[in-house]
This record gives C-alpha cells, structure tokens and sequence, in this order.
C-alpha cells in the first residue's frame, strides 16, 4: 500500500521591489540575528548575525521584509523570534482542539511563509545566449522537450466504458478515507482533498483490475478497517519542524523562461505548497483542515494525510492511456502494480502512437529552453537553462523515451493533473513521477494507446 496526490498551486508573479539599502556591513553591524522580536533567517536556516556589505532591505509578496545582495537573491526573511524558536503548541490539530484563527502575537504578515531564496529584480540583467554559437546541452541531468507550462485547460474526456460511481450522502472525511485507501493501494486517487470526482473513480476501477475485487465507495465501515491494518487513520497530526518552517523557499515563480533561467533554484513557495506535496494533498484542502493556523511557527501540530508507504517494486511495462488520462505499471508477469492520473497529449500536440521504451531516468532535473525544438516562449529567442526543483517545468523527475522530445515527468501544478492537456509528453504529480521513475529502468516499454 502506499502513495498520494497533491495540489501544489503554483505561485503568482510579482517581483521583489528593492525597497532602501540596508546599511554597510563594513562596520560589522552584529546583533546576533535580532531587532527586538525579529530575527533574519537565512535559508539554510541560519540566524544570521549581521547585515552583509551591499545588502539592500525589500518585501516579498505577503509583506515580509528581507535582506537580498545587489544581484537579487535573498540572504535572509525576517521572522519573529518567538515564530522561529520552538514553544509550546498552542493548539492540537489531531484532537480537534482548532486554533481559532487570531494571532496572538498580533501579526498576520508571516502566515505560511518560512526563509526564502532565488527572487530577482525586475530589472535584473538576463544572459540570453545565441542559438548558433550556444552549444546544445546532452547531461544527464536535464529534460529537453517542450514544456507543459501552458497548458490550456480544456478536458475531452474519453466515454466512460464502466458504470458511473455514485457516492451516498457522504461527507468530505469520509471521501478522504476513500482517497488514502486508493492512495496507499498503490491507485492515485488525484489530488487528495476530500472531493469525488474523474480522478478517484479511474482509482477506483484501476484497484478493482489490480485486486480482482470489487470495491464499494459507499462502504465507509470497511475501507476504514483496511485503513486500520495498512497504516492507521487517513489523517494524522505532524509537528512542524524548525526546518519546515526556515526553508528555503522561493519568493516567487516568474512567467517568464528567461527569469526562472535566472534564478538558482525552482523551489518550492511556501511552507502549505512543501507539506501538501510531501503528504500528497492539495494545498487549500491542507489549509482547510488547518483553520488559522501559522505553517511557520516550529513545534506547531497540523493534520496531514497518512498516505502511506512508498509503492516499490520493478516495472517492465509502462500502459499510457490517453483517453483515461491515467498511466498504468506492470511488473514481468503482466500483474498491474500501479495506475496514476496523468496529462497525455493534446490535439494540437498529439503524444506519439506505439510502443517506446524509457532511455534514461533523471531526478531533480534542470531543464534546456530551445526555441529551434520547442515552442517559443514570450519573447525568448535563445536557449536558455533552467534550474531544477518542483516547480520546474518537468517537475522533480524525467523519465526520456526513445522518442526524442518525449518524455514522462512531474509537474508545478498537481492539481491540474488528468484534468488538463500537455504537449505530448506524459505529465504526472511529482510524487507520483518519483515513486514510479523508482521502479523503471531504461529498457521499460511504454504503450501508447487511445
């Protein structure tokens, strides 16, 4: 048993705006990383004790204030010292004993923010290098094909060949029992948020192929008891560390190719984006569940989903179904060992047709921009590499096929998986890219069908 779904909304765009310059640190301005109640953070989750040379303040998006160097990359976020040290838990999420929203240290400014790096300037220079004289990048270590950034949102499901699933006046925690079921079964149920919908019923009759049986959604009693013996409860409490809270996360995620090329890290956003991809939910449905609470404050308990663990074992097999929108693994003796929701092609950009097999496998993969075999992106004419991370284009994992540009990989937006077109490539949740990428190993086969 094992995985989940998450919904990691991607970040918005906006900036920083170099606001006054810090002073010097030439006279080695120390006060042990704190003004009062603040302390700056670094994003290795240091407290910095000094202001380095050159340092300028700014504010990111929600208001905090940071130090960052004069090419834009942030040294540290202010915090407030009782935020970043441990102290006693106010609330416990797991008993239900819900925080009830006010902050009691009267400052709303740092909810769901932790230390954050990598946000350039509007006007920060940009290396665009020329397409003849750039010579083309072969590592290992990074995807080439067209991005599914802009992927429009428009569905053309496939008609149903099973019967429509019906739930019975059931309630969000109950559908949620439902989904973890799946999830652990090694069936991704979608983005795990308390919703019924195309995604859980594909999980449910990929579980009903993989099992032999036949599950009944309706049958709460049940599938809690099989929750009870494959792991414990769907939701448990977690005590947020000094490491969830510190990061480092990224300011923002630009639109532009040519400002992710600049920035060292495509991280993650926030503390609710990192915890909802680690425990495979959506991240409103994550906060949700958590009313009022303040992500960044270490030792601060919060319910999370049990998903489980990791599904293992070695696929020989890779099934792409394009009108279910769903991958589907197979071991050597052609038993399904996992299904996912995925993103597979469009009509504009059809995936390829046959069989493929998987050459290589690369994980936290950086990604080569070129205009001459990808689609152009805004005004970038010039290849351009961009860093890794998960909100990276191809995610945290890429898995190249035979066919050149096409691969299978993770995604910046979970949440829109199997519910949305990519541009032929097979795009999946991050985790549910990396649980499978451990599995496969190049020589896999991988099936398209309609």
């Amino acid at each position: 048993m094992n995985r989940f779904v998450i919904s990691a909304l991607s970040a918005a765009a906006a900036l920083l705006a170099i606001a006054t310059a810090a002073p010097s640190a030439d006279a080695q301005q120390f006060f042990n990383g704190r003004q009062g109640d603040v302390v700056f953070v670094a994003p290795n989750g240091d407290i910095l004790d000094y202001v380095p040379s050159g340092a300028a303040y700014a504010r990111d998006r929600r208001g905090n204030r940071v130090l960052v160097d004069p090419y834009g990359n942030v040294i540290a976020t202010e915090m407030r010292a009782r935020g970043y040290y441990p102290r006693p838990p106010i609330r416990d999420a797991y008993n239900n004993d819900v925080y009830n929203g006010d902050d009691p240290y009267g400052d709303s400014r740092y909810s769901e923010r932790g230390a954050v790096t990598g946000s350039i300037p509007r006007n920060a220079p940009i290396d665009r290098q020329p397409l003849d004289d750039q010579p083309y990048p072969q590592s290992d270590d990074y995807a080439s094909i067209e991005p599914d950034q802009q992927t429009p949102d428009v569905m053309q499901p496939k008609p149903s060949q099973e019967p429509v699933i019906t739930l019975k006046n059931k309630s969000k925690s109950e559908i949620v029992a439902l989904q973890v079921f799946l999830d652990r079964a090694g069936v991704s149920p979608g983005a795990i948020d308390g919703h019924m919908g195309a995604n859980v019923t594909k999980a449910i009759y990929a579980y009903q192929q993989m099992t032999g049986e036949t599950l009944d959604p309706n049958n709460t009693d049940a599938i809690l008891e099989q929750l009870r013996m494959s792991g414990g409860l769907p939701l448990v409490g977690y005590t947020i560390t000094p490491a969830d809270a510190a990061g480092p996360y990224v300011a923002e995620i630009p639109e532009d190719y040519a400002h992710k090329a600049a920035l060292s890290s495509l991280g993650y956003t926030s503390t609710t984006e990192m915890l909802a991809e680690r425990f495979h939910m959506d991240e409103g449905f994550l906060k949700e569940i958590n009313p009022g609470v303040d992500f960044t404050v270490p030792g601060t308990i919060v319910k999370v989903v049990n998903p489980g663990e990791v599904k293992a074992g070695s696929v020989a097999r890779i099934i792409a179904d394009k009108g279910r929108k769903q991958v589907f693994a197979y071991d050597n003796a052609g038993n399904l060992i996992a299904a996912y929701p995925a993103s597979i092609g469009s009509t504009d950009t059809p995936s390829p047709t046959g069989t493929v097999t998987v050459e290589r496998v690369a994980f936290n993969p950086g990604y080569t921009y070129n205009p001459k075999i990808n689609f152009q992106q805004g005004a970038n004419d010039r290849i351009l590499n961009i860093p890794p991370g998960p909100n990276g284009p191809v995610g945290t994992v890429w898995m190249a096929l035979s066919k050149p540009t096409y691969g299978i990989h993770g995604t910046p937006e979970p949440s829109k998986i199997g519910r949305t077109q990519s541009h032929g490539c097979i795009r999946l949740t991050n985790w549910d890219a990396t649980e499978l990428a451990k599995m496969v190993k190049p020589g896999v086969t991988v099936e398209f069908v309609d």
